[in-house]
């Protein structure tokens, strides 16, 4: 479950207007999914729900999507031109809207996007207001995180002592956790490990953790400047 916003996340970040939900939010679900893809993105799906659908347009979301998967901050004035930027640079986006999802929160959207390799992440997101962002979805597995402390995305097999391992070897790089959340799609089946931290990983660590058999894939998402 997400963790709840406080008054001083909801006075918002140094950004380009109009809205802080509807475009600080969205630039920064856009640069935590560039990360997630760990890639240059080429070509990107976008669906807005809901109260996005329908002012996506005119309160610049679809800009600001397109914005933070090319890396822009909140608060950078290439914001209002990143379609036209997109579109010069080969980066292929579509977008379409559903406004009536009821089970999804009022500021949800979607992002399937790909590299030039073919590799590809889905990310449903939420921006809750006052840029504050929560990662509902990586795949189709639960995730539940804000992407505001370094963050670890571990996909593997559900194998028993997986996650008390995983724990261990961050222990071992001094790494305090924060937050740890596991999704599977069924019993002995591939799970998703997501470990919000208070400090960085090295590179070892990394690797190591790529290197485990039962590991699928390893994602790092650093502490974001946004």
């Amino acid at each position: 479950m997400a963790e709840r916003s406080g008054v001083f996340d909801m006075i918002g970040p140094v950004m380009i207007g109009p809205s802080s939900s509807h475009t600080a939010g969205v630039v920064r679900i856009g640069r935590t999914v560039r990360r997630l893809l760990d890639g240059e993105p080429v070509r990107a799906e976008v669906t807005f729900y809901n109260s996005f659908a329908r002012t996506f347009e005119g309160h610049g979301s679809d800009r600001a999507i397109v914005a933070g998967l090319m890396d822009f901050k909140t608060d950078d004035a290439r914001i209002r031109e990143a379609l036209e930027l997109a579109a010069q640079a080969g980066f292929a986006v579509t977008f379409k809207g559903i406004p009536n999802a009821s089970t999804l929160h009022p500021n949800t959207l979607k992002v399937v996007v790909a590299d030039a390799s073919g590799k590809s992440v889905e990310v449903v997101a939420e921006s809750l207001g006052g840029g504050v962002i929560n990662i509902a979805e990586i795949n189709g597995f639960k995730a539940g995180f804000r992407a505001n402390l370094h963050t670890l995305v571990v996909t593997a097999e559900d194998v028993p002592g997986s996650i008390a391992f995983i724990a261990s070897v961050l222990a071992h790089d001094d790494c305090n956790i924060a937050s740890m959340s596991v999704s599977r799609k069924g019993k002995h089946d591939i799970a998703c490990l997501v470990i919000e931290m208070d400090s960085g990983l090295k590179p070892l660590t990394l690797e190591y953790l790529r290197s485990l058999k039962w590991v699928q894939s390893v994602t790092y998402i650093p502490d974001i400047d946004f």
